[in-house]
């Protein structure tokens, strides 16, 4: 990187003769973003530098705009020892994220404006990243929720609040809201984007008797099968429907629910959206055989005919977003075996490689990644200023490399827990340069290894996302 000013911070940088994914399909040439918004795109001739500012030569690499990653979980407060939002903010940064959304199963959980409000401020101490948070549902924090997104009739947004996270099936933490009237409530009397934990949480309680002497890792997903799964998203769509509320399905598993999904009509399918997670997209069940309780995660790594499902509904539209439930927990803990190793694992590092991955080998292309790891995020959540390269936008941006092939380690985590599931597995498409608010944040080179290192302090740059309130 060749710097033109001694001002590294002040969000101006020239990024030139990259393959960059704009809007109307892949161009290389030059981009400049100024005071940390992108000013000016040139694919006809290159863009001459201005004084103070960053020149970064991107030739022969792609550039991205930042990855958003819409379901994380940082663990703070409380569970520090595991991810804290520096470490987290970090770890996203490695992998070309350049914005989060953080769940509220935190302790005590984040269930109140004020605990909202309290992450929001250890975020901008922390974070070299943007970043979003859900507040928490209860059976009885109506009040909370509207005080955070508003009613039905005046829908409001805080900077840094994305929506409301119902887990409707218990998963990790205290927050569970699986009774329809209380469902029906929230549903009913709040505005926002209501997001779901979709599993039945009665058929969950009443599988796990059949399941809890075994100590294989396979009963995990047959206890948590495709039709606890489908239970669950067909009642929060149909919730959804009721109300008009805006809904959106977590994490998706199952090919059942995907078909169910791919039935929505047109006009649906803009109140009604759902992700898929990169762990579903490349494990199996023979995976989970190899790996154990590592992948042991909830909603569960399910069997090659949902993976495959789960590709096509992702290819003709039905799944809009990737996300990776980054959900890290210490191996000493994973490795007590089933049903007692806790669920979850480390994802935010190593998404935007494992989909362009997926895209060098011929599965998708890079336009579609960015569409799912970038623009249709921002569009499903009304992110102002972020998901594509136009001018406008604001500056958050990745280099990766498609050529450079990288061997995952657990040794070069960032994440506090150290460790990966993807471990041993050769990716591409490694961020280079993560680029935030047109300040450099991550570096990747020679230099630096295949870890790479952050360039600026906890705290120096990211800001609250700016979302659109929903009514």
């Amino acid at each position: 990187m060749q710097e033109e000013g001694d001002d590294t911070m002040n969000g101006n940088i020239l990024i030139t003769g990259a393959k960059m994914v704009l809007p109307t399909g892949i161009e290389t040439g030059d981009l400049r973003i100024s005071s940390g918004v992108i000013s000016e795109i040139s694919t006809s001739g290159h863009l001459e530098p201005l004084e103070g500012e960053m020149v970064h030569d991107a030739n022969g690499m792609h550039l991205l705009p930042g990855g958003i990653d819409p379901q994380v979980h940082f663990r703070e407060p409380g569970q520090e020892f595991k991810e804290d939002l520096a470490s987290g903010s970090a770890a996203a940064a490695s992998g070309g994220i350049t914005s989060f959304l953080d769940m509220p199963n935190n302790k005590p959980p984040a269930t109140t404006l004020e605990s909202i409000e309290d992450k929001i401020a250890s975020a901008n101490a922390k974070c070299i990243t943007n970043f979003g948070f859900f507040i928490g549902a209860t059976p009885d924090n109506l009040d909370e929720l509207q005080r955070a997104v508003g009613t039905p009739e005046n829908g409001v947004a805080h900077p840094g609040i994305c929506g409301i996270k119902i887990f409707m099936g218990s998963s990790t933490g205290d927050l569970l809201v699986h009774e329809t009237a209380h469902l029906e409530n929230i549903f009913a009397n709040t505005a926002g984007l209501i997001a779901v934990h979709a599993e039945d949480e009665n058929r969950l309680n009443e599988r796990f008797e059949q399941m809890k002497h075994r100590t294989d890792i396979a009963a995990h997903a047959e206890w948590r099968d495709d039709i606890t799964a489908l239970n669950a998203t067909d009642l929060a769509v149909n919730m959804a429907k009721q109300t008009n509320h805006r809904l959106h399905v977590l994490h998706l598993t199952s090919g059942a629910e995907a078909d169910y999904l791919s039935e929505l009509t047109a006009e649906e399918r803009k109140q009604i959206t759902t992700e898929v997670l990169p762990q579903h997209l490349t494990f199996d069940e023979t995976d989970v055989e190899v790996q154990g309780v590592r992948l042991k995660m909830n909603p569960p790594i399910r069997f090659a005919k949902d993976l495959q499902t789960l590709w096509k509904r992702l290819l003709d539209g039905t799944i809009t977003c990737i996300a990776t439930d980054h959900a890290p927990h210490l191996l000493e803990d994973k490795a007590k075996g089933w049903p007692d190793a806790p669920s979850g694992m480390p994802g935010v590092e190593t998404s935007m490689p494992a989909m362009l991955t997926h895209a060098k080998d011929g599965r998708c292309t890079i336009e579609q990644v960015v569409a799912w790891m970038s623009s249709n995020v921002a569009e499903a959540y009304q992110m102002v200023g972020k998901g594509h390269l136009e001018v406008g936008y604001d500056g958050d941006i990745v280099v990766v490399d498609m050529e450079n092939k990288i061997t995952v380690d657990d040794a070069n985590s960032w994440t506090t827990v150290g460790w990966n599931p993807f471990h041993g597995r050769e990716l591409v498409g490694w961020s280079v340069l993560t680029v935030v608010a047109g300040t450099p944040v991550f570096e990747r080179n020679d230099a630096t290894g295949p870890k790479g290192q952050c360039l600026v302090e906890p705290g120096a740059v990211g800001k609250p996302l700016v979302m659109m309130p929903w009514n």
